[in-house]
């Protein structure tokens, strides 16, 4: 399966001078924007919203940060006002963090998986049913 990297800018709903984009891995088995609490200082002062339990991917269990709201850009789509999870993260081989876009993120955007063409595409219509 390949991998979906896209641009993602954040910028803190408050004060817009407080902004940074970043390349990230769309992971539709993630819920938030994921980023590691290296970060968290890059969008200023953002309210703490709460303290969670999250699984990764391999069954182990972290505490995360939910913070916001923020205002995020997920490549070309629109502009959305959500939260973000600040996650103590290792950097990879690198040195590089791995941020995440989630599942609620894409929606909000109106960005799909494309599976097959290995890229994000326009949802053409919001499904209410």
């Amino acid at each position: 399966m390949g991998r979906i990297i896209t641009q993602i800018k954040l910028t803190n709903f408050s004060d817009q001078s407080k902004n940074f984009t970043v390349s990230a891995l769309v992971d539709t088995g993630t819920a938030y924007i994921t980023l590691p609490n290296a970060w968290r200082d890059r969008l200023g002062e953002i309210e703490q919203l709460a303290e969670i339990e999250v699984e990764m991917a391999d069954q182990s269990t972290k505490r995360g940060v939910i913070c916001g709201p923020i205002r995020a850009r997920v490549g070309e789509f629109r502009q959305i006002i959500t939260e973000v999870l600040f996650l103590d993260m290792e950097p990879n081989e690198e040195g590089e963090y791995e941020p995440l876009v989630g599942y609620i993120a894409l929606e909000q955007s109106g960005a799909a998986v494309d599976m097959l063409g290995h890229r994000l595409v326009h949802v053409k219509r919001v499904d209410l049913k």
